[in-house]
């Protein structure tokens, strides 16, 4: 059973996740589209209270059409499984909706493209928690220059939300030294839920 049920939301989706996928439609906002396969908008639930964001698609989520579902989903998977999570209690978007070629960084104007669509999934969802993947989303989310090594292990308040940026699940893949940071992010994330539900009862 989720622990996030639908009565704890608190504000009116402004737009709904299905108008804003409309108003994306077939987006030619930057070169990104011609090397697509699949725009990946994001999948989970719409009233989550966590919601994950990462950079951007990689080779396996461009040829399915939705985020996290190579290597990376599966780790992300289990680190929400260790804190009896599922990806069925969160909602996850990327930055970019478009595979870079070759899994390149995210450029300045590709961001700048993508954005609106990412603003209004938040405001549509509302989460009380933002988990951020990696130096791109954390910048993004937090409007900072420093990177994810100097950011992670804090809860950042910005606004309504709290924001956790963590090491991109995909970084541990390759560095397994980054795994116990990442569960001890989580446990954290664990923690705060904890202390958030306290707080709504």
């Amino acid at each position: 059973m989720s622990i996030f049920p639908d009565d704890k939301k608190v504000k009116p989706q402004e737009i709904s996740l299905e108008e804003i996928q409309e108003l994306l439609g077939d987006c030619k906002r930057c070169p990104l589209h011609e090397s697509r396969n699949n725009i990946v908008f994001g999948k989970g639930n719409p009233h989550a209270r966590i919601m994950i964001i990462g950079e951007a698609p990689g080779k396996n989520e461009d040829l399915q059409g939705e985020p996290f579902v190579g290597k990376a989903g599966k780790e992300l998977d289990e680190y929400l499984h260790d804190i009896n999570l599922s990806l069925e209690d969160v909602y996850i978007a990327n930055v970019l909706k478009c595979r870079p070629p070759e899994n390149r960084n995210p450029q300045v104007f590709e961001i700048t493209s993508c954005a609106p669509y990412l603003r209004e999934q938040i405001r549509s969802i509302w989460p009380d928690v933002i988990v951020t993947l990696g130096n791109f989303a954390s910048k993004f989310v937090l409007k900072t220059d420093a990177g994810i090594t100097a950011l992670r292990g804090k809860v950042y308040p910005v606004g309504h939300f709290k924001v956790v940026p963590m090491f991109h699940p995909a970084a541990a893949i390759y560095d397994r030294n980054k795994v116990r940071a990442i569960k001890e992010d989580f446990k954290m994330l664990s923690t705060l839920l904890e202390d958030e539900r306290k707080l709504d009862e």
